[in-house]
């Protein structure tokens, strides 16, 4: 007897036949499973070693009037495994395997689902076949998570924001139903197994939120804008009213994969690539004016240098001042400048402030090997995005900070993509701020250096979010979309005891001195700010020793030890070299580093930087030495609360 499937479409069912009840897709090592079920809906569950971890789950799209028709049956059913390399441009691996099953269905009509399992986790996404537009009403996304799991849940009440306190439920049933969070979320089994449920290759389409109900967790979606006007700080577009769908697009579409992440071992989320593996490939041929790098940057300090004999601070940005930052650059071999807001007008961006010659200055930065960065709205490239982007690439401008976008509704969503596209014609490069969480554009354009969307270290100024727990919890969430803009480098260094927030004025940041180098390890970040000051720098030549050599992209990463919400150790190699940074949580706690991992038989220098013995009140007391170590060596350090350790491994 024939089985039928069911797709809820505006409303109507309709059937297709399936020799099978049951599609079901195993991942290469054979732990994870996802199951396809096609009694009375659309449906899934998700298996990790036999163990259901996700249970019966209804998934399916509402298009307003489209059916693929009463008879709509299973058209094909095709599968395939796949065992492949990819290499990206730059990461923190040089080459990531890709290698997964898949199984697609085609229905009769113009529906097909692509359903893959990895070792890593599981995926799904919905692909149409229609002609001309298509409105989607709703894409229905469960995920009824087996048990009672705790999760971290960066809860919102809005859709215009991702620099979010990571919020700790000791269970899903803790959370109120109605209450939504950005993705990823992190759930714990009872096994302390991690599902992460996340999305990938978002495009021309809004992004996904869960939100809690009463038998699970389903996906949100921000609808599509009937209505805007300028707001916030009057130039943020504000949705004022929305149409009654999420999306307007073409009919022949591909839609976001949903991912679910599993593993037993929390090391695995901090080198889980998924959303990028899920991601649309590269499109850019010409990508030799891609240069990750690390940044001097003037905004976190108010451009406050104390000890310059030139006028400094906010009011008296001006050309000379921002040769300084150059100077400081390239004495330190950093590659890059960022200038922040007030380089001119919010608007038109043709008109400069007269204190601040950017010409003169992006020829100053060339004639010492250090790029610029150009600060700019969203809205200021909505319309003009091609006379904006030829104008600052004709300057020489090695790349834009495209900040408050403050959205991630479908036209959001375009904004992203657009000025990515048309940035690199310019050749380039791009950081996001005040932006959605990346799924993955990253790869199709790797202009894209960097995305804000985390709780980053300009909270330091405001308040107490930006500390050594929440420091050692995103890494496990927001990191599995990609790069992420944490601006670390802060020299004031701060217990909780003594740390207070400023600003205006030379802000401080919660944790130890080594702490805060070790963020320049265990972050993603490929366009990394130094958010200090060039007098405090100064002031620490081994400090700068360290940040000078300290690579943004990597070949190849281990994670030594691992625990969400604790602790991270990491280690990261840059062709012989080696770097390892650690970061604890407000527990003192030891450190125990097996370098193993060395090559056999040579033997290397270690800079270590690890916390003083007060470092727990005096936070920016440490140890610097230099010792040998080899394959068979061993180090235990102790870490003080909120601290951490970095340490350079190089051949001599």
């Amino acid at each position: 007897m024939m089985k039928y499937l069911y797709i809820l479409l505006i409303g109507i069912l309709f059937f297709t036949s399936c020799k099978k009840g049951n599609i079901e897709i195993v991942s290469p090592d054979s732990k994870l499973k996802i199951v396809i079920e096609t009694k009375d809906s659309l449906s899934y569950r998700a298996l990790f070693n036999e163990k259901e971890i996700v249970t019966r789950s209804v998934i399916g799209l509402e298009l307003e009037g489209k059916t693929p028709g009463i008879n709509a049956r299973i058209e094909n059913i095709q599968s395939k495994s796949v065992n492949e390399t990819i290499e990206p441009l730059y990461g923190k691996f040089k080459l990531l395997s890709d290698n997964y099953n898949e199984t697609r269905i085609d229905f009769e009509g113009g529906c097909s689902l692509i359903v893959r399992a990895y070792n890593e986790g599981v995926a799904y996404r919905f692909i149409t076949d229609f002609d001309g537009e298509i409105i989607v009403k709703n894409e229905i996304v469960n995920v009824n998570i087996a048990g009672d799991p705790a999760v971290i849940f960066q809860e919102t009440s809005n859709y215009t924001s991702w620099e979010l306190m990571q919020i700790d439920y000791t269970s899903a049933s803790a959370i109120s139903d109605g209450k939504r969070s950005i993705t990823p979320v992190l759930f714990t089994m009872p096994d302390n197994v991690k599902v992460v449920v996340a999305e990938s290759d978002v495009r021309d389409y809004p992004g996904m939120y869960l939100e809690k109900s009463a038998r699970g967790f389903s996906g949100d979606f921000a609808h599509y804008p009937d209505s805007t006007a300028l707001g916030s700080w009057g130039f943020v577009s504000v949705v004022q009213r929305t149409k009654d769908y999420i999306a307007k697009t073409d009919g022949k579409k591909e839609f976001p994969w949903r991912v679910i992440i599993v593993t037993e071992d929390d090391k695995k989320l901090l080198t889980n690539e998924l959303v990028y593996k899920l991601a649309t490939p590269q499109v850019l041929t010409d990508v030799s004016w891609i240069k990750p790098g690390k940044a001097a940057w003037e905004w976190w300090h108010d451009a406050i240098l104390p000890e310059a004999d030139i006028p400094s601070g906010m009011a008296n940005r001006n050309t000379a001042l921002y040769k300084h930052y150059i100077d400081f650059a390239a004495e330190n071999n950093l590659e890059y400048l960022m200038i922040d807001a007030g380089w001119s007008h919010i608007f038109d961006l043709s008109q400069i402030n007269p204190k601040v010659d950017i010409k003169e200055i992006i020829n100053y930065g060339k004639s010492k090997n250090v790029g610029v960065f150009l600060w700019c709205v969203a809205m200021a490239l909505t319309d003009k995005a091609d006379e904006y982007l030829k104008m600052m690439h004709d300057w020489g401008a090695a790349g834009i900070k495209v900040d408050f976008f403050d959205r991630d509704d479908q036209l959001a969503m375009d904004w992203y993509e657009t000025i990515a596209r048309k940035a690199a014609e310019n050749k380039l490069m791009v950081n996001f701020h005040g932006c959605s969480k990346p799924t993955g554009m990253q790869r199709m354009y790797p202009n894209i250096v960097n995305y804000e969307a985390v709780r980053g270290g300009e909270c330091s100024k405001w308040d107490l979010t930006a500390n050594p727990k929440h420091h050692v919890t995103f890494p496990f969430t927001r990191m599995l979309g990609g790069t992420l803009d944490y601006t670390p480098g802060a020299m004031r260094n701060c217990s909780p005891q003594l740390f207070r927030p400023i600003d205006p004025g030379l802000p401080s940041a919660q944790g130890t001195r080594c702490h805060e180098l070790a963020m320049f390890v265990v972050y993603d970040q490929y366009l990394a700010m130094l958010c200090d000051s060039p007098s405090e720098y100064r002031k620490d030549a081994n400090v700068m020793k360290f940040l000078s050599n300290v690579p943004v992209t990597f070949d190849n990463t281990i994670v030594l030890d691992a625990e969400v919400g604790e602790y991270i150790l990491i280690a990261k190699q840059k062709g012989e070299n080696w770097y390892i940074g650690g970061m604890t949580d407000w527990a003192a706690r030891n450190m125990t580093i097996d370098f193993s991992f060395l090559d056999k038989g040579k033997e290397y220098k270690a800079d270590i930087y690890k916390d003083g013995d007060d470092a727990g009140l005096w936070a920016t007391h440490y140890v610097y030495k230099v010792e040998d170590v080899n394959s068979d060596s061993k180090m235990t350090f102790p870490v003080a609360a909120g601290g951490g350790l970095a340490l350079r491994i190089y051949r001599q």
